[in-house]
């Protein structure tokens, strides 16, 4: 194994395909990506994404090897996304790999997607020890590492955060994701509707407020007063359980992951809580929270440090691969 390589690494779970070249050391040298934008009010199509991926998937290949100024050659490994994720969608990120891994002969590294989202919010924050909230449109819980996995603390009991905005957002017609429209929308509202607040031990649950944020939508209340209302109850129960969990673990740092991650809201909250604690808010920055290669690369490398790889023949994707089932080799 050379100490000094770079990895392509490719993500394709779900609306995004994304590609980033990163070297060893954790510079990301380029990362594109293209998403898959469905007609207004409805949500992610298998099919449709999958297409667009295929169609994509070439053009930005050879755009974030331009970027790194980099030719095939010098490509030591590929990393690809095998889970979780939309089966199609995985298919196509795995085909491709599998593809360039066989016309480069590199090897190949599958990545879990979850995973690969707190190890680059931990690269690009420089935390060591976090615990850290994971919300994104596949993902809600709370994580801390433990005895070589991820664990979680807590979690949703039934929709992710991200599930339950681009949902609203759908309803009221936008398409999806819907997270940036709908923090717009808040912002120019003040005026709280009663909302269900539901958190159970450490975990939560967000099926109720889907519900009744429907209901008021149809008895003619605002977007804007709903967004907000929204956001408000959502995001006080992931402040209150990231807290309790703060305070079990005794940790010293909080990390938010994922794309929800670039919430300013959320930051908010957390921010204020943490300072209450004693403990230090970290936040991925926003150009990686949302999904991308450079997830799915540097986690990639930090796979194949510690001998993880695979055959061509051996790989495979998982539309179901829950994150504290993967053993972590590369922390202590």
């Amino acid at each position: 194994m050379n100490s000094e390589y770079l990895c392509m690494g490719i993500e394709s779970t779900a609306h995004t395909f994304g590609v980033s070249i990163m070297d060893s050391e954790g510079n990301i040298l380029s990362d594109v990506k293209s998403v898959y934008k469905p007609p207004a009010g409805s949500g992610i199509h298998p099919r449709e994404a999958s297409r667009h991926h295929t169609v994509t998937a070439p053009d930005l290949i050879n755009e974030a090897m331009e970027k790194a100024s980099i030719s095939y050659s010098d490509i030591g490994i590929i990393a690809y996304s095998a889970g979780p994720g939309i089966g199609p969608c995985l298919r196509v990120g795995a085909t491709v790999s599998r593809a360039l891994s066989l016309r480069l002969k590199k090897p190949l590294i599958p990545v879990n997607h979850a995973i690969g989202h707190i190890e680059l919010a931990c690269l690009t924050s420089g935390v060591k020890d976090p615990v850290n909230l994971l919300v994104s449109g596949g993902h809600t819980m709370i994580n801390s590492f433990n005895t070589g996995k991820w664990r979680v603390f807590g979690e949703t009991l039934d929709l992710t955060i991200g599930q339950l905005i681009d949902q609203i957002g759908r309803y009221a017609g936008f398409s999806s994701p819907a997270g940036a429209i709908m923090e717009e929308l808040a912002r120019k509202s003040k005026n709280y509707l009663m909302l269900p607040y539901s958190v159970k031990g450490n975990d939560v649950s967000f099926s109720g407020i889907l519900t009744s944020a429907k209901k008021l939508l149809d008895n003619d209340n605002k977007i804007e007063d709903v967004s907000y209302s929204l956001q408000e109850t959502a995001y006080s129960m992931l402040t209150e359980v990231t807290e309790r969990a703060l305070a079990f673990l005794e940790k010293e740092e909080v990390l938010i992951s994922g794309g929800v991650a670039a919430s300013s809201r959320l930051k908010e909250m957390l921010d204020s809580m943490c300072k209450e604690r004693g403990a230090t808010l970290n936040v991925v920055p926003k150009k990686y929270a949302g999904d991308c290669g450079a997830q799915i690369a540097w986690t990639g490398i930090l796979s194949y440090n510690t001998g993880i790889e695979i055959s061509v023949s051996d790989s495979w994707v998982k539309q179901s691969w829950r994150l504290d089932r993967v053993k972590i080799k590369w922390r202590k």
